[in-house]
């Protein structure tokens, strides 16, 4: 069963493009981190710089202890860090019931 870690992020509107395209160059950093399944950026319709980063994890181990105590987290920092409006908003899921 894997958990998916959800990072409510908020950024200045006017830095969409260049948020994004870093979140995008960023990519690979998930791809090769141990336990990662898969990842995306949802953006809000309704509230624009508002964004959902769910990232799809083995255990949560894998993502608090080997993504984020690797370089490759400060890589990921490095890349969309200075958008951040403020400190993300993260947490952990697992379904609960899983509908169709």
């Amino acid at each position: 069963m894997s958990v998916n870690e959800i990072a409510h992020i908020r950024i200045a509107p006017e830095n969409r493009e260049s948020f994004e395209a870093a979140v995008a160059e960023a990519v690979p950093l998930f791809r090769a981190a141990q336990g990662c399944r898969g990842m995306r950026l949802d953006r809000s319709i309704e509230e624009l710089g508002a964004y959902m980063l769910v990232v799809a994890w083995d255990t949560v181990e894998d993502h608090m202890v080997h993504f984020r105590e690797s370089p490759a987290f400060d890589q990921w920092r490095g890349l969309v860090g200075g958008y951040f409006a403020a400190a993300p908003q993260v947490g952990h899921v697992e379904t609960a019931v899983a509908g169709f």
